[in-house]
This record gives C-alpha cells, structure tokens and sequence, in this order.
C-alpha cells in the first residue's frame, strides 16, 4: 500500500520537499538551501519545525486530504483501520485520536518521523501547498523553502515578509492540530540576532555587533564567514551537539568491546568512522573532521589501557593502529553550488525566475 500511494504522490509533491523521497537526499536539501542563500537575495531566514508530529497529526483532516486523491472506499477504510489499531504498552491497548502511530507500515507515508522512508501526505497538504501559495501571493521580495520530513528553513529577503511569515505559519500549522516547536523555531535577523547571508556581516559590522549567528539544519550549523580571497563563504560544520552523542555512543561501543581481538576493534571503529565521513565530509568542514577522528582514537586508546593495569597501549602503538583502521579525514562532497547546478541544469523550465522558483526541482 505504501509503495502505491508513494507513486501517486510523488506527481504530487512539491520541489522544495527532500525528506525521503526517492533520488532526493538530505545533502540535495543542503545543496538547495546552500544555492539559494549564496545566489539567491537571502538575508534573513526563519528556522521552523513542527512539534510531535507524529502525535499530534489529526487523523480526520488526513483521511479528508487521501479522499481528494484516492477515490476507492477500499482502500480509504483500509487506512482508516491502521489509524485506529491504538498502541499497545505495558499490555494494554490504547486507541488513539490523534495521530498515526509510529510502529504501523502506512505511518511513514501518511505522516514521516526520524526513523521513515516515504514522504508526507500531511505536511504536503498542511504547510507545503500553503507556503507555496503564500509565497507567489503575499511575498514582497524573494522566498526560498527547503523541507525535509518536518524539518523546513525558509529564506527572505525583506524582513517584514519574515515576520509575516512566521505568524502566518503559526496559525496554518495550529488550524490543523499541529504547533511549531518553542525551542526550534526563531526568527535570524540583523540588529537583534546576526543575519543570514552575504550581506550580514558587513551589516553588522557597520553596526558595530558581532559575528551573524549561526542556524543547524539536518546535523549541520551553517555559518556566514569569508573565503580566503576575501569574498562570501557559506561553511558548514557539523553540530556539536551531534558530535558530542556520536562519540559517547562510540566509548560505550569499544568499552563493550574492549577484550576483543585488535583487528576485530579495529574494523569496527573503521566502519563507524568512515559512516560518520560519509555524511559529514563537506567542503569547509575538515576541522570538525579531524577532531572526531581525534577523539576516536583517544577513545580507543583509553578503552585498551583499561584492559588490564600493566596493558602498554601507547600512543605510538596506538597510532600504527589507527593508521591501519581508521580511515584519514577526506572531503567526500563537491561544493553544494556545482552539484545543484549538474542535478539542475539551466535549460530546466522555470529555472532560476525568481521569486517564483529558485531552481527547478530545487530549492523552489
């Protein structure tokens, strides 16, 4: 069922929609978003997600949005009975009212977490189709939306459209159960919080505040700095809070692992070291790279000392071993500008007629 409505929906979908949706990634939601605020007249940005989404999904405004494309009472019934199975804990069944229930297989598509892999009817019909519309209608200036799953940052060029925007968004989202999260959800702006942009920096400066603050977008912080030629340069590190989880995550995995065979230790750890790579090693982020590694191996380390009171795991027995296992901090992507601009060539219809669209199939 769920690999049938996803071939239905997807004509549907909006472009500026990356989260699990088949050949879109979250690094074409960060190429997106990157392209447009390099490119694009973004100053300010508004970082918004919504709260418990899978608690909070309503589930008879989702059965009237499936109703405006599926027209069999078959199927309509079918996922009505997913919705109300109810959950079951500590042996009982509870039947919710709100919500899709994240164990069920339809949940995924009907309404995405952190753990799904098909994209959403409701936030398509909800905040998608609304911004979309908001933002040909009622914005000034240019408008930028990248969304994966229920993580969206919106990017502005006037201030006022900003703001507009965010209450706007505020009572689309509460119209139909759903609320942004407290702690997520700001408004970056110059003068009260640093900018966004190419042009924040030397607002600010002129001013006289300090540095643009930085937003996180899909395990990343973005940061508006200068290149070493002295122009615009969008970096992206990765979080620190992230990293921080990744590596106690780590300690605990060689602790456990601690009396094992090296090689066995160590074709782990290589493993778990070249995932993190493979998603983290943007341009601009090599830094961030090799501290991890660091601290990798300094956990190893410890976690081979503790093996016995006279163990002699030095650092120079140590380093044979990380030279051998662990694989060396290296940049894996292209600069988010040329890779959107080969998945989104020019000639595309709409490309680049703003404010329309940014890029077709892009950051729209």
């Amino acid at each position: 069922m769920a690999d049938v409505l996803n071939a239905i929906y997807e004509e549907d979908f909006l472009g500026f929609s990356y989260g699990f949706r088949p050949g879109r990634g979250a690094h074409d939601a960060h190429d997106a978003l990157a392209t447009a605020i390099i490119r694009a007249k973004v100053n300010y940005i508004v970082d918004a997600d919504i709260a418990k989404l899978f608690d909070s999904v309503s589930q008879g405004w989702l059965v009237r949005f499936l109703e405006h494309r599926i027209g069999d009472k078959r199927i309509l019934r079918l996922i009505q009975k997913w919705l109300r199975a109810g959950v079951l804990e500590d042996g009982r069944i509870e039947v919710l009212e709100r919500g899709t229930g994240q164990g069920a297989a339809i949940s995924p598509l009907l309404a995405p977490g952190e753990c799904s892999a098909f994209p959403s009817i409701y936030l398509h019909y909800v905040p998608d189709l609304w911004a979309d519309r908001w933002r040909r209608r009622e914005a000034r200036g240019n408008m930028v939306i990248v969304r994966y799953a229920d993580d969206a940052v919106f990017g502005f060029e006037y201030e006022a459209d900003a703001r507009r925007f965010l209450e706007a968004r505020r009572e689309r989202l509460a119209a139909f159960a759903l609320r942004l999260h407290p702690d997520k959800t700001r408004l970056i702006v110059p003068g009260l919080d640093p900018g966004i942009g190419r042009f924040a920096a030397a607002n600010r400066k002129r001013r006289g505040l300090g540095k643009p603050e930085t937003f996180n977008f899909l395990g990343f912080t973005f940061i508006c700095d200068k290149s070493r030629k002295g122009g615009f340069l969008l970096k992206r590190k990765s979080r620190g809070d992230r990293v921080r989880a990744k590596l106690k995550e780590i300690k605990e995995g060689v602790r456990k692992r601690m009396h094992e065979p090296l090689a066995r230790q160590g074709k782990w750890l290589g493993q778990v070291v070249a995932g993190w790579f493979n998603y983290h090693a943007v341009p601009a982020n090599s830094h961030a790279l090799g501290a991890f590694r660091f601290h990798v191996v300094d956990l190893w380390r410890r976690a081979l000392r503790r093996r016995s009171q006279k163990d002699a795991t030095t650092w120079e027995k140590i380093t044979a071993l990380e030279r051998e296992w662990l694989p060396l901090p290296k940049i894996l992507h292209p600069w988010p500008e040329r890779r959107f601009a080969v998945k989104h060539p020019r000639w595309e219809p709409y490309a680049g007629i703003p404010p329309v669209r940014f890029c077709a199939g892009g950051a729209q």
